[in-house]
């Protein structure tokens, strides 16, 4: 539901009994009172999702900003734009004041070049869904505070505050007037985003700077679970499995150095990791003759000039083992949720369409990596892999995440009344 959605229990019923007695009381004598009838109808459907909403998506070493139109149950989003940012490193490690000022002025830049579609009525306050994607202990839907740092973030004085309210604080010193309507994680931003689109969506995976799943589950299956059942009947999961120690997952001597060497040692196992996945990624795509690429990377990140040809091919060789490595950790995690929900097999007379959300730079831009994720999971599932979808969302965690702040719209309560 939107910021001008009036279509809730109150008008809702006033409409619907309006166009139920022009109906019933006239018997559709009058072609004029049908008109009117059904014109209350189209209204009801006209004004259900509309209005124009921001979202913030931050998860790693860049964060986004985007707009997003709703259109209404036909257009649904009407139409979106975003902007992407990168994060200086000294902001990653200094204060918190300084990240989410940052972060805040950006995203009056971003305001500030608004069109005419996504201006508000007189009055509104626009309303923004903040996709945060770190360890945080919710207490609603718009407030959460901070455990601990992943990703390369250490900003001591953040830990234990309420992440939404320190990024208010910086709207406010920025003077963007602004509300945080909704707080939500990059997998629960994605899975709304992409259920939204495709019913058939049963689950999210997000694979850049960091890695996690979520996926939708009958309310019954969760033992964990001791409230009341939700009336659908199911619940979203939020898998955290970036965040895996295994007995069964073998760790190389220089994981162990990695991670001990990283600003969360223990916290998040960093895997064998040469270079950030661009820089990887380019090596590990380059064509030329002479590794050309691969070269000019050694020299100007770890600053090894001369190389020869058969260096530069094992290069690539390890961009190989640790990309395929990766993909095929990914592909079991996703066959995990597929057995939980029994999706894994095929079952004799059913036709079922599951389908996976995929977001983030490394399945996006890493087309090597995506071959190799695709290509294991159709190993692992065999005939039933043909049942299995696999669609990236471009965005869709932001997109999830304005949706969010639509349904919780702070204008819901007064349109209804």
């Amino acid at each position: 539901m939107g910021k001008v959605a009036v279509c809730t229990a109150a008008v809702c019923a006033a409409a619907v009994c309006a166009a139920a007695a022009l109906v019933v009381r006239h018997r559709m004598r009058s072609s004029g009172r049908w008109a009117q009838a059904m014109a209350i109808l189209e209204e009801l459907k006209d004004k259900d999702e509309r209005g124009s909403f921001y979202a913030l998506d931050l998860g790693g070493t860049n964060f986004r900003v985007l707009r997003v139109l709703l259109g209404g149950k036909e257009k649904r989003v009407a139409k979106q734009e975003f902007e992407e940012v990168s994060i200086p490193p000294d902001l990653m490690i200094g204060t918190s004041d300084a990240l989410f000022d940052f972060i805040a002025d950006a995203l009056k830049k971003f305001v500030d070049t608004e069109g005419e579609d996504y201006h508000l009525s007189p009055g509104r306050q626009r309303e923004l869904g903040f996709t945060f994607s770190f360890p945080v202990k919710q207490t609603s839907i718009a407030s959460g505070t901070l455990v601990k740092w992943t990703k390369g973030f250490s900003i001591e004085d953040a830990v234990g505050q309420d992440i939404v309210g320190e990024l208010t604080k910086s709207l406010e010193r920025v003077g963007l007037d602004m509300r945080v309507a909704a707080l939500v994680n990059d997998t629960i931003g994605t899975l709304a985003g992409g259920k939204y689109d495709n019913p058939d969506v049963i689950a999210a995976v997000i694979l850049g700077t960091g890695t996690n799943a979520a996926y939708v589950e009958r309310a019954h299956a969760i033992p964990k679970w001791h409230g009341l059942l939700p009336k659908s009947g199911e619940m979203v999961i939020n898998m955290e499995w970036g965040n895996f120690r295994s007995s069964h997952l073998p760790l190389t001597e220089y994981d162990l150095a990695m991670d001990v060497d990283s600003l969360n040692p223990g916290e998040q196992v960093a895997l064998l990791l040469l270079f950030r996945t661009p820089h990887m990624s380019a090596m590990h795509h380059d064509t030329s003759s002479d590794l050309k690429v691969v070269g000019s990377k050694l020299k100007d990140i770890l600053e090894i000039s001369n190389t020869s040809l058969k260096t530069r091919k094992v290069i690539v060789e390890l961009c190989e083992i640790i990309s395929i490595r990766g993909a095929r950790l990914a592909a079991a995690g996703i066959l995990g949720v597929l057995k939980k929900l029994g999706r894994d097999t095929v079952k004799e007379g059913e036709k079922q369409s599951s389908v996976i959300a995929l977001d983030g730079g490394l399945y996006e831009h890493y087309t090597k990596f995506r071959t190799a994720l695709e290509s294991t999971i159709k190993e692992l599932l065999g005939d039933a892999s043909d049942s299995i979808v696999i669609t990236h969302s471009n965005d869709g965690s932001g997109v999830g995440a304005a949706l969010l702040a639509a349904s919780h719209s702070q204008y819901l309560e007064v349109e209804d009344s």
